[in-house]
């Protein structure tokens, strides 16, 4: 059986002023897992997130989703296929409840302009699905809420709620844990079980119990380049890895 690949990337490449932040990054996510992209500080994760989404053009290299090159594609252009990456393009109105929040990534991804002039049928279809958003994401009680009044872990759930609203075929997850205590942890883990699974998921995640019980491949960067690939038991067996990631998280 051919291995299904939703994105590729090879060669990729990053260099700033005579730093490389990536090198030579051939990276393949199969369609419908949770890929988890780890590695210490510096390591060149977020500058690889920012050139799979376009926020960076890259020095070399090329980029695949479903089989189509993006290399050059500009960042709307790429989100509209379905790459949405949450937490950069879903950052929440913080003065707008739940509901509201939702409903306006609800019309953006309609495609209309963020007028509030409209049949109340249009708004009722868009308050029922911004309503079965919020439940999926366990948030019903704050649909009433402002942004800026919920718990940090809640407000994440929202970020979630919103990328969810564009109907993205692949999400990624940029550091989807940072900040958060044990219980919040808990619930967004299951939030993303949950969402996964009828699409991708990529994330970079600091918190290796979250890697280990979430993911189902795992890519270890280091100083720009993989340095190991496989399933948790795999990666964190491997004793360059225990040295450059594991070690330094735990010692």
């Amino acid at each position: 059986m051919v291995e299904d690949f939703i994105l590729e990337t090879k060669g990729l490449t990053k260099e700033f002023a005579g730093f490389t932040a990536v090198r030579d990054v051939d990276l393949r996510v199969r369609r419908g897992s949770i890929h988890a992209l780890i590695g210490p500080n510096g390591a060149g994760k977020t500058t690889c997130f920012n050139l799979l989404t376009k926020f960076l053009p890259p020095t070399r290299g090329a980029i695949a989703y479903n089989g189509r090159d993006i290399t050059s594609m500009a960042p709307a252009d790429v989100a509209r296929l379905g790459l949405i990456r949450s937490f950069q393009i879903s950052a929440v109105f913080p003065h707008l409840t739940g509901m509201e929040n939702v409903r306006v990534a609800l019309q953006r991804h309609r495609g209309d302009n963020f007028d509030f002039w409209r049949s109340k049928k249009v708004l009722d279809d868009l308050n029922g699905r911004a309503m079965a958003l919020l439940e999926d994401v366990g948030l019903t009680e704050f649909a009433d809420v402002t942004a800026v009044e919920m718990p940090y872990g809640r407000k994440r759930a929202l970020e979630i709620a919103t990328t969810l609203a564009l109907d993205p075929e692949m999400m990624l997850l940029d550091e989807p844990m940072a900040g958060m205590g044990h219980e919040d942890i808990e619930k967004v883990v299951e939030l993303i079980r949950r969402v996964s699974a009828n699409r991708t998921v990529l994330m970079v995640e600091h918190n290796l119990n979250v890697v280990a019980n979430l993911s189902d491949t795992i890519t270890v960067l280091t100083r720009g380049q993989i340095l190991a690939e496989g399933d948790y038991a795999t990666v964190s067996a491997n004793p360059e890895v225990q040295q450059a990631y594991l070690g330094a998280s735990h010692g």
